[in-house]
């Protein structure tokens, strides 16, 4: 009989998981021993049935009246995202973005590792950005295989990302993480993840421009304040 492959975990879950995994954290470092949907829910706004679905996604499985051992919980979803092997990355596009990342510490606590940048301006080229070195982008393909490092950052310009792109297939990269705005084509099983901040800053400047607009109907629906006599 053929074993069935595992069934995919919805896009919305896995952004959720981290959610969890920093609330129980911060209840680890607090001596909490169990934890239950419901706090897990409040201490997130999140509805406790969709936080109990989301971690058995995870694999994770509380007991009836107990709860969550809130050491469990966070040691599984460590191992359901991967963050108990680090892996290692690549960066291309050292300027002000890609440094920020490169000085970005959490990362590595998440399974991540940047060791090493790469740029096309000859300005960047043999600096040390947050300890990691600036290497020449003509060099990745031979160093990401020779190192079989499988995961590349891009945060250049839209102009520059699929160029870059193309380089980190050839250097057997798997995984990219696309901080430009603009679309990779890509062959098949390459797996893109897109960081738009300009869709981000849209979405919000969108809600705080309809927020600022209510007020004005809020203030006409709200009575009166009656005189003292």
């Amino acid at each position: 009989m053929t074993a069935q492959a595992a069934k995919p975990v919805p896009e919305p879950t896995l952004k959720r998981l981290p959610l969890y995994h920093r609330l129980l954290k911060e209840l680890l470092a607090a001596g909490r021993p169990t934890v239950s949907c419901t706090e897990i829910g409040a201490g997130l706004a999140l509805d406790p049935t969709q936080v109990r679905k989301d971690l058995e996604a995870a694999g994770v499985a509380g007991r009836p009246r107990i709860g969550y051992a809130v050491t469990d919980v966070v040691d599984q979803l460590e191992q359901f995202l991967g963050w108990k092997k680090v892996n290692e990355a690549f960066l291309v596009g050292a300027g002000s973005l890609g440094s920020a990342l490169l000085g970005y510490r959490k990362f590595e606590e998440c399974g991540l590792k940047i060791v090493a940048a790469f740029d096309a301006d000859p300005a960047r080229v043999g600096r040390r950005i947050h300890g990691t070195h600036v290497l020449a982008l003509p060099k990745l393909p031979g160093l990401a295989r020779r190192m079989h490092v499988l995961i590349g950052i891009i945060t250049v310009p839209a102009e520059a990302a699929q160029g870059v792109a193309d380089l980190l297939v050839e250097g057997g990269i798997r995984a990219i993480w696309n901080f430009a705005p603009v679309r990779l084509h890509l062959p098949e099983g390459i797996i893109v993840h897109n960081e738009d901040l300009y869709c981000s800053l849209a979405a919000l400047s969108q809600k705080l421009a309809a927020a600022l607009a209510a007020e004005p109907a809020r203030r006409s629906r709200t009575p009166a304040a009656t005189p003292a006599a």
